[in-house]
């Protein structure tokens, strides 16, 4: 598990793997259930605090999947359209799922 996080944080996960799954797939399904938790704290009248836990949450995570991606932009050998696009989608997405 520390390996495959190492392997993210320095960019030696393929590009396409580190958008694709990590950054857009499971992006989505961590922010979508923290979002979700948040949501039922709410309605359970549940305190500041903890209110403000969960909603810093997925925070970790977005900021090593936006590292992830740009460095592994940045190894990527292909066309350089695609290296300016996973870098601003995942950033753009980042954002959209965290406000959210």
């Amino acid at each position: 598990m520390m390996e495959r996080i190492e392997a993210l944080w320095r960019g030696h996960v393929p590009l396409d793997i580190a958008f694709w799954h990590f950054a857009m797939l499971y992006g989505l399904l961590l922010n979508a259930a923290t979002s979700m938790l948040f949501m039922f704290l709410i309605t359970s009248d549940a305190g500041i605090p903890i209110l403000t836990a969960a909603f810093l949450l997925p925070i970790p995570y977005n900021i090593l999947i936006v590292v992830a991606v740009w460095r592994s932009a940045g190894r990527y050998a292909g066309p350089r359209q695609w290296v300016d696009w996973a870098r601003f989608g995942t950033v753009l997405w980042m954002i959209a799922l965290t406000a959210s």
